[in-house]
């Protein structure tokens, strides 16, 4: 995935109205980004923290310009917009580079499914060798680091991610394929694991589709900020 026009640095004075975020810019600017992450963007919204941030070419868009990436620490650089999550698994998934969710002919995106009227962010199908072969799978950004290379997902509460994870444990026993891939834009995580101080709820239903064979998944991204670029490069292990 790569940013066109390239990210631009700026510093971070606050986040606020969960959307909205003020940088500072090299040249003492103060400019109000647009904050894509509905969580708490725990340990991710540090006043001072480098952070980076794109441009859009949409005139009517009132913020053009974007948060996308905030140094933590003072050495690891963590994607914040959730959105770049879906599409840096779709491009990974386009390229091969998930063995696990090779072979299929065909993927489409925010496909309605379940019951309970929701869209799965991925639907994997092979219709032309097995029209039954399909993989439903959803997709989870972590930010949310802890130090000792342990990542915690969700970052709060999370209605949202429960009714998915309740439609995957459906699938799962309807006997068809369902993955949750969470999807780390953060450089200083190696293990994934349910955040039980946070969301218990949450964290008790990954623990029962993993159980119902849902495959749980975690990739981490590799960030090129000299090249505006960035890619899921390497699996990391999920601890339920």
């Amino acid at each position: 995935m790569q940013f066109d026009p390239p990210l631009r640095e700026a510093k971070l004075i606050k986040r606020y109205k969960r959307f909205l975020a003020d940088v500072k810019l090299a040249d003492g600017a103060i400019i109000t980004l647009h904050c894509p992450n509905t969580g708490s963007m725990k340990n991710c919204q540090q006043a001072g923290s480098k952070i980076w941030y794109s441009t859009s070419t949409n005139t009517k868009r009132k913020y053009p310009n974007t948060w996308e990436i905030v140094e933590v620490d003072g050495r690891y650089k963590v994607g914040i917009n959730t959105v770049s999550a879906n599409k840096l698994v779709l491009e990974a998934i386009l390229d091969n580079e998930i063995v696990s969710l090779q072979g299929y002919s065909k993927v489409r995106k925010e496909v309605p499914y379940g019951a309970q009227n929701s869209r799965i962010d991925i639907l994997l199908e092979d219709p032309v060798n097995n029209q039954s072969k399909r993989c439903f799978v959803e997709v989870k950004n972590v930010s949310l680091g802890i130090g000792g290379g342990k990542g915690l997902f969700p970052d709060a509460v999370t209605v949202r991610g429960r009714k998915h994870m309740e439609e995957l444990i459906h699938i799962a026993s309807s006997r068809e394929r369902a993955v949750l891939l969470f999807c780390v834009q953060h450089e200083g995580i190696n293990q994934v694991f349910p955040a039980d101080d946070i969301d218990p709820e949450y964290s008790r239903l990954l623990r029962q589709a993993a159980a119902a064979g849902v495959e749980i998944l975690a990739y981490g991204t590799d960030f090129d900020i000299h090249t505006s670029t960035l890619r899921l490069n390497r699996e990391l292990s999920v601890e339920t």
